[in-house]
């Protein structure tokens, strides 16, 4: 039997994170991962691919052009799931592969199976082909999730799937039902919209994204709906059925139904945990699959035990689980670990993305800071003109005591790339003086910033600044008033 300091369950991001952490830290690492080839369900189920899906849609079916040449224009007139298919595969193989050399050069093995506790300190490895057992001083889970399947949902793999389903599609429906407003379905269904599929959100909640400001999930919505999605808040689903080759029945509570070709039912995912049998190593998992730890250091209750990503619950993010797998290898072998700032950017790869950092005006309200907000709208800029977009805003938001900057949110093209410089304002203590004295590059959507920070200035107690952060805050204002008269 092997032993090892720290064997790793899992290798996505959180995983390989805390694999490679604790080789750099000279221990003997073992990464089982119980798919053919490492990833975990970030490289083949779940980040990556719907991202990939993503970006090939928007470029086959020409939809960044759309504003400059009208909706039917198309890259690709005819759009096929063989064309989503082999995109995907290029991309899964290129980050396969980064990983395994990854792996390799820090010295951490891997072996392929599904692992189970023996005891606290034993686990056990089935593989089609062998059994093997191995030992370890320390352990981190990061299993993942697997989809929620309630029961009462008939999956079939064709035309009722889940997430993970979908990405193996034959063939693009023309219609798709999505069960389910969080994150996932909601990714999917704008996605899917983009190649012009007529799609139908059912959500049980009375709004979308409980967690992002109000504001721009209104922007959001509204741009959905523009383009014929179709959203039914506070609907809960009382039976689905196959009622025929291309047809699918979803019956909702109120006696509404709705009718499509295709179903993805996307209502939550699981902690992937059933296979570990926790019990024998004095541990247990919630009804959700879900591990409970301790927020710093990323323990269970068992001390040589951590558990880190996506199945210790929210925020599931996948630059939020490597830093999760970093610091509880460190904490794992008692190594200095500088916690993370206490504000990390959300992206949602939806269409159009959205990202957001910091407090929502809904959290500063019930905080009773004094504040305004700035907002701006992509249409204002010079480089928005260009690309031809018609939608895309940001809202900051501002101390009217201190001036800092204490949220920044936004909806668009690029929004999970711009909402960096926010991050760094925000975590580093910026006030709104720095994005109207700064000078940005033009044309660039990053604008966006100063026009969004002037309009917060206007509405603020005055402050002086200099003869030429006052010159360029002046040509802001004036490029500004030019593009709101343009739109």
């Amino acid at each position: 039997m092997q032993a090892f300091d720290l064997i790793v369950i899992g290798s996505g991001p959180a995983g390989r994170r805390a694999a490679v952490q604790a080789a750099k830290l000279k221990k003997s690492v073992l990464v089982v991962e119980r798919g053919r080839r490492v990833g975990g369900v970030c490289v083949h189920t779940g980040t990556i691919p719907s991202k990939t899906l993503r970006e090939t849609v928007l470029n086959l079916s020409g939809w960044r052009e759309r504003g400059v040449y009208g909706r039917s224009h198309r890259n690709k007139q005819s759009i096929t799931a063989d064309d989503l298919r082999q995109r995907l595969a290029i991309t899964l193989d290129h980050e396969v592969e980064v990983l395994e050399h990854q792996f390799s050069r820090n010295g951490v093995e891997l072996v392929t199976g599904e692992a189970r506790f023996i005891d606290p300190l034993h686990i056990e490895v089935v593989s089609p082909t062998s059994v093997k057992r191995f030992a370890a001083g320390r352990f981190i889970l990061a299993v993942g999730t697997e989809p929620y399947r309630p029961p009462y949902i008939p999956f079939d793999g064709d035309a009722i799937v889940d997430p993970d389903e979908i990405l193996a599609l034959k063939r693009l429906p023309r219609s798709l039902a999505v069960i389910g407003g969080g994150v996932i379905g909601i990714e999917y269904a704008t996605i899917f919209s983009a190649l012009d599929v007529k799609v139908t959100v059912i959500e049980p909640g009375e709004a979308i994204f409980p967690f992002i400001d109000r504001e721009l999930v209104d922007e959001f919505i509204h741009d959905l709906r523009d383009r014929g999605m179709s959203l039914r808040l506070q609907s809960r689903v009382k039976r689905v059925s196959r009622q025929g080759p291309d047809a699918c029945l979803i019956e909702l509570e109120d006696s509404r139904q709705i009718w499509s070709e295709m179903v993805l039912f996307a209502a939550g995912r699981k902690g992937a945990t059933d296979a570990l049998e926790l019990q024998n190593a004095g541990l247990a998992a919630d009804a959700r699959g879900k591990i409970a730890v301790d927020g710093n250091t990323y323990r269970t209750k068992q001390p040589h035990i951590h558990a880190v990503g996506d199945v210790i619950g929210f925020p599931s993010l996948a630059s939020t689980s490597m830093e999760q797998g970093r610091i509880a290898a460190c904490h794992a072998f008692d190594a200095p670990s500088q916690a993370p700032p206490e504000f990390f950017p959300y992206g949602i790869y939806s269409v159009p993305e959205i990202s957001t950092i910091g407090m929502t005006e809904e959290q500063v309200r019930a905080k009773g800071i004094p504040y305004e907000c700035g907002v701006a709208r992509f249409r204002e800029t010079a480089r928005g003109q260009i690309m031809g977009l018609s939608s895309g805003f940001m809202k900051m938001i501002f101390s009217l005591e201190t001036r800092r900057l204490l949220g920044a949110h936004i909806v668009g093209e690029g929004a999970t790339e711009l909402i960096h410089i926010g991050q760094a304002v925000l975590n580093l203590g910026g006030t709104l003086d720095y994005f109207v004295e700064n000078t940005f590059n033009y044309p660039t959507l990053a604008e966006a910033y100063k026009i969004a920070a002037l309009d917060a200035w206007n509405r603020m107690p005055r402050r002086q600044p200099s003869v030429a952060a006052h010159d360029d805050a002046m040509a802001a204002l004036e490029r500004f008033a030019n593009a709101a008269r343009r739109g």
